[in-house]
């Protein structure tokens, strides 16, 4: 069964790219353009790993964390984004709240997206998590 992962995005360039980086990689890819549909769809599915936009109209990116925490804290979970300085503080403060993710600064490559991946996905194989 292969690899789903979920990505969540309010820019549709962006989901895009990681659809055409990482689709013929033997991923399921699945999307959601803002938080509340990537909450929705991460509650509902089974998933392997999300990669997660911070600044999204409606509930932003630390936000959707917490809520996907809530009830998955053992997902895999990748922050990708241009603005993680607008966002420090929170992310501090969700680190502080034991709120587990890893950071990953826009723009990703195409060879990036697809090596990122599959190493986080290997290290979630090996038991091992891949985040601190």
């Amino acid at each position: 069964m292969p690899k789903r992962i979920l990505i969540i995005d309010d820019d549709p360039a962006v989901r895009r790219a990681f659809q055409l980086a990482l689709r013929g990689e033997g991923y399921e890819i699945l999307e959601a353009d803002s938080g509340a549909a990537g909450v929705r769809l991460a509650l509902a599915e089974d998933l392997d790993l999300v990669y997660l936009d911070l600044r999204m109209p409606g509930i932003d990116g630390v936000e959707t964390l917490r809520r996907i925490r809530a009830a998955k804290p053992d997902l895999v979970v990748y922050i990708v984004t241009a603005f993680h300085r607008e966002f420090f503080d929170e992310l501090i403060q969700a680190r502080q709240e034991g709120l587990r993710f890893e950071l990953l600064r826009k723009p990703l490559e195409r060879q990036q997206i697809i090596s990122i991946t599959a190493d986080i996905l290997d290290a979630e194989d090996s038991e091992a998590p891949p985040w601190f």
